[in-house]
């Protein structure tokens, strides 16, 4: 029964934690929230990419170029 108490202690001090962060660093969180959103995404396309065919790089440059 100790252990659950325990647990319970440390489940809420981690909560604390987290609103004191999302209050007074919100700018902070958010960036970091950000990173971590754009690198799930970038991993993401790479899993797709890795399942589809090369493309050559004339098409590539034409499309960077707006001439697509």
């Amino acid at each position: 029964m100790e252990a659950s108490l325990e647990d319970a202690k440390v489940k809420a001090l981690l909560k604390e934690t987290l609103v004191e962060l999302l209050e007074e660093r919100r700018e902070e969180f958010s960036e970091l929230l950000l990173e971590a959103l754009e690198d799930l995404a970038l991993s993401r396309a790479i899993r797709e990419g890795e399942d589809t065919g090369f493309v050559d790089k004339k098409e590539i440059l034409k499309i960077i170029a707006g001439r697509a």
